[in-house]
């Protein structure tokens, strides 16, 4: 079947873009087969080895994790496990696991995969844990050992009760990776990848293609697709004349101002779902301007945040007001209020703290996984900057390059650096970028170099608390405290969208903001 669908997706993938004004009738995909038009090129296929939403939305069809999230919701259900259980102190987790599952390369699904797949990313002197880095094993550092009670049953024994274990086990982090791929191609798995998912790797092209074939074998059930192209294609507009003209079967990331154009046509469908998103600048508090919190509050009043979202985001987003986002609603809290567009006030602010017109070096990315029109944004934010008599420079690169220059840390780099999050738990984004010991130096995203004992104090208490209630009062404060702090500038949520053409039916977008192709036809 491979060979066959070599030749079409070659086809038409070297098919030429037809006009904007061309109907969908101007290019057809093949039937059967799905092209998906990505915002950036993925970094890998280890779903160990990436923290891009980008790479996620091609790895949650590939592989399959113990668990995942509900159809439509972010409650988890059993996947690859049938069933788990508790115990009552919440430090023990029991995984029993489905029977007769294999992985893609032919070997076997059992306890003792799963125990290898997480001592690989946890424990230092695991043979094979030099084909990291693992960047989001901070989801699991509450593990103590994982252990293999027999073939069927998987145990996880905690150092401490840690509330978002399950939600994270559903994360793509928690993905389950063939022991004997991973043995076979060590640091190359993330180009010969092998999972238990509805769809099996079948090519990578760089910058141009990945393709995946269907699993007939799938625990799940076959899927009705034959394969799923993934075209990375950076550049929103050429995204929309591709769409418009048949050359892809599904938009991610609609650009605002083009949705306008899908709504209404019987030949589109338009798909809008809210989820936990952040879009919001890193500053970096340990060098420069920023090190000075007034200035870092100026930053946060000098932005018209109300004209990004309405002009330039079209009414998709809402103004963001601090560091969770409002879809985490039992968490959120409701009683902070979004920096105002208040120059007069950032001129204040840049005064007291004697800020003297030092030129700010600012990182925009060309595209990428949630960036909302970044380019366009980046422009605006200079604007509004420079307004208040903070002139700033502008350094614009693609979307991987970008995460190489901003994950390590902007010391001796740059001062801000736009960057988007979508998470799966209230825990997630502030413990990964937030905490003293979440720095660049110790594996962490705390690129801007924030630091606060107060916050660091709440998220352990937060992430070990059983009570809900509980939990939700110790990430409101540390929302305070953060809004006051700001080590970022809070700039927007979003509500994800998606186009796809009338020949695609069982499409819908997730609140997890992955793309679950496992039940999408097309004929």
């Amino acid at each position: 079947m491979y060979r066959i669908l070599a030749v079409l997706v070659a086809a038409l993938v070297a098919a030429p873009i037809a006009t904007w004004t061309a109907g969908p009738a101007a290019a057809q995909t093949p039937p059967g087969v799905l092209v998906v038009g990505q915002v950036a090129e993925p970094k890998s296929l280890d779903p160990h080895a990436v923290t891009a939403v980008n790479d996620f939305r091609i790895l949650v069809n590939m592989y399959d994790g113990l668990v995942r999230f509900a159809d439509g919701t972010l409650d988890v259900e059993p996947a690859l496990a049938e069933r788990y259980e508790v115990s009552d102190d919440g430090l023990t987790y029991t995984f029993h696991l489905r029977d007769g599952v294999e992985f893609h390369d032919g070997t076997p699904f059992d306890a003792d995969a799963v125990v290898f797949n997480f001592e690989r990313m946890l424990n230092e002197d695991h043979p094979f844990h030099d084909t990291g880095p693992f960047p989001l094993s901070f989801f699991f550092s509450a593990v103590d050992s994982v252990e293999a009670t027999d073939a069927a049953t998987v145990t996880f024994t905690l150092k401490e009760p840690y509330a978002p274990f399950l939600s994270n086990l559903a994360y793509p982090t928690g993905l389950i990776v063939s022991p004997a791929a991973v043995e076979e191609y060590g640091e190359d798995f993330g180009r010969h990848p092998s999972g238990t998912g509805a769809f099996k790797f079948a090519e990578w092209q760089s910058n141009s293609r990945v393709v995946v074939e269907k699993n007939a074998d799938w625990w799940g059930g076959e899927p009705a697709l034959q394969a799923i192209v993934f075209r990375p294609i950076t550049d929103g507009n050429t995204r929309l004349a591709e769409m418009l003209s048949g050359g892809i079967d599904v938009m991610v990331e609609t650009p605002p101002d083009a949705l306008a154009q899908f709504t209404g046509d019987a030949n589109f469908t338009v798909h809008e779902q809210a989820g936990p998103h952040l879009w919001f600048l890193i500053l970096n508090t340990k060098e420069g301007p920023f090190a000075n919190k007034l200035v870092r509050q100026a930053v946060n009043y000098a932005i018209d945040k109300t004209a990004l979202v309405d002009s330039i985001l079209q009414g998709t987003a809402e103004v963001a007001a601090g560091p969770t986002p409002p879809a985490f609603a039992w968490a959120y809290n409701e009683e902070l209020e979004p920096y105002p567009h208040d120059p007069e006030k950032a001129k204040a602010l840049l005064e007291e703290a004697g800020y003297d017109g030092a030129e700010l070096t600012f990182y925009v990315t060309e595209g990428g996984s949630g960036m909302l029109d970044p380019v366009a944004m980046g422009t605006a934010i200079q604007a509004d900057l420079e307004a208040v008599g903070m002139p700033t420079t502008i350094e614009t690169y693609e979307w991987n390059t970008f995460l190489a220059n901003v994950n390590p840390g902007l010391a001796g780099k740059a001062d801000m650096a736009e960057m988007a999050w979508m998470t799966n738990d209230p825990d997630t984004l502030p413990f990964l970028a937030l905490r003293t010991e979440a720095m660049p130096e110790n594996g962490g995203f705390n690129s801007g170099y924030y630091s606060n004992p107060e916050v660091d104090t709440l998220l352990e208490e937060a992430r070990t608390a059983t009570d809900q209630d509980e939990r939700a009062r110790l990430y409101k404060e540390m929302q305070a405290i953060v809004h006051d702090d700001a080590p970022w500038a809070f700039i927007a949520n979003w509500k994800q969208n998606a186009v796809t053409s009338a020949r695609v039916d069982g499409f819908a977008l997730q609140p997890s903001f992955f793309l679950m192709l496992q039940g999408v036809a097309k004929n």
